[in-house]
């Protein structure tokens, strides 16, 4: 078995000044973002959108995740704990964030800009789909690293299972690494492929919207379930149910049929 390697959360330290690697693998999915951004809007035009948005796509994306992220923790996972501690909810340095709640965030994020410029709001979370899973992967990594989502108890025979000293002494999944490949390395090679053919409009965001809840729904079966506003359950988690409703939109927006860009 293998022995997680219990890393410094504190990546760089300059008196009182630390910079975490979980904050490092945000600038890192941020960077990502832009670097493809950028080259997608230079080889896309149809989306009506230009390389210098995408500088504004981050401004407004990154509010999102970050108070869309803290609250959806809040409020789907851990309420009782914010109610009696809520000075805590201000420090999103110490992890605790939630992919649902941070993606309703940037869903409002990119309402507002679109309505700004005058575009179409699905024109554009067609257009970031593709650019959001590497973001996904390194905020995975940031999680592993944290040594926080460990997985379930693992067969010991297995030959990754891991144990995390801090938690117990037995064998468990990785399951972070599983989701940075998974809902990281994997959709964004499925989005960016299906992207780069003439796609009617909503159906990139409904291919994300799948996949992510697909990927997110298997992986929750390796995970340690959260606390969540029903309980902990091993049988349908709380991350599964947020998940369905992604799910089952997607599929809406990949048969539904509509005018293709042009």
């Amino acid at each position: 078995m293998l022995i997680h390697p219990q890393f410094d959360p504190i990546a760089i330290q300059i008196g009182p000044l630390a910079v975490r690697w979980y904050g490092l693998m945000y600038l890192a999915g941020f960077l990502a973002f832009i670097w493809l951004g950028k080259r997608r809007a230079l080889s896309q035009s149809w989306h009506g959108i230009s390389a210098p948005d995408v500088d504004d796509l981050l401004f407004y994306g990154v509010f999102g995740v970050i108070l869309g992220g803290r609250l959806g923790q809040v409020i789907f996972y851990q309420p009782d704990y914010f109610l009696a501690h809520p000075l805590e909810i201000l420090a999103v340095w110490k992890g605790g964030m939630s992919f649902h709640g941070g993606f309703i965030g940037v869903l409002v994020a990119m309402a507002l800009w679109a309505r700004k410029r005058g575009k179409s709001f699905v024109q554009v979370i067609d257009f970031i789909a593709p650019l959001v899973p590497i973001g996904l992967m390194t905020g995975r990594i940031g999680n592993f690293i944290n040594g926080e989502l460990w997985g379930r108890v693992a067969d010991a025979s297995l030959p990754w299972a891991m144990v995390f000293p801090y938690v117990d002494n037995q064998p468990r999944h990785p399951s972070p690494l599983y989701q940075a490949l998974g809902e990281g390395l994997l959709l964004f090679i499925i989005l960016w492929w299906f992207s780069s053919r003439q796609r009617a409009r909503g159906q990139v965001s409904g291919m994300f919207l799948l996949g992510y809840g697909s990927l997110r729904f298997i992986a929750e079966y390796f995970r340690e379930p959260d606390h969540g506003i029903f309980g902990v359950s091993y049988v349908v988690s709380m991350g599964q149910w947020l998940s369905l409703p992604m799910v089952l939109i997607g599929l809406w927006l990949l048969v539904r049929g509509s005018t293709p860009e042009t």
